[in-house]
């Protein structure tokens, strides 16, 4: 693993650690301040007024010199709720759904540390190795952490049936 690897797995990992912390003096809510303006509505709402992620700007600091623009793109897919956790039951077994930028508004299905079905995954990250990953894995591990996503329920076939399409 890369070292631009594993200082944003510990990020991802210390973020999901924060979720539940309770706003202390010390934490602010004008430092959970990302490059697309996300908005504390959208916190409030999915966490709760009386939760906080963040203690400085060290996290988005970090995740924006790792991935630079993915992860400014990435925030305003999460900020405009475009990931779905689509879930088998009663396996438990998911993938994400991110919904691309464009016009066309495509949606991909996407294994945040692994696979994303869009076209820069292919070209960026396997073929040129220019990217760690896609801006898709990256709104899917960000709506993950913080549990900011729609959660689609469906059962182990119809999963199965979506995963064939691959």
């Amino acid at each position: 693993m890369s070292a631009s690897s594993s200082v944003a797995e510990a990020t991802w990992k210390e973020i999901a650690s924060r979720r539940s912390a309770t706003v202390t003096d010390d934490h602010l809510w004008t430092s959970v301040n990302f490059v697309s303006d996300f908005s504390l509505k959208l916190l409030s709402y999915t966490m709760g007024t009386d939760l906080c992620l963040f203690d400085s700007f060290a996290h988005k600091t970090s995740l924006h010199f790792i991935f630079g623009k993915n992860f400014e793109r990435a925030t305003r897919i999460v900020d405009q709720r475009g990931v779905k956790k689509i879930s088998g039951e009663p396996s438990g077994r998911f993938i994400f759904q991110v919904m691309g930028e464009s016009r066309r508004k495509e949606e991909y299905l996407c294994f945040p540390e692994n696979f994303c079905a869009c076209y820069s995954f292919f070209y960026d990250v396997v073929n040129r190795a220019e990217q760690l990953c896609c801006k898709h894995q990256i709104a899917a591990r960000l709506a993950a952490s913080m549990e900011a996503y729609v959660e689609v329920k469906v059962s182990d076939e119809e999963l199965a049936i979506l995963l064939s399409k691959l």
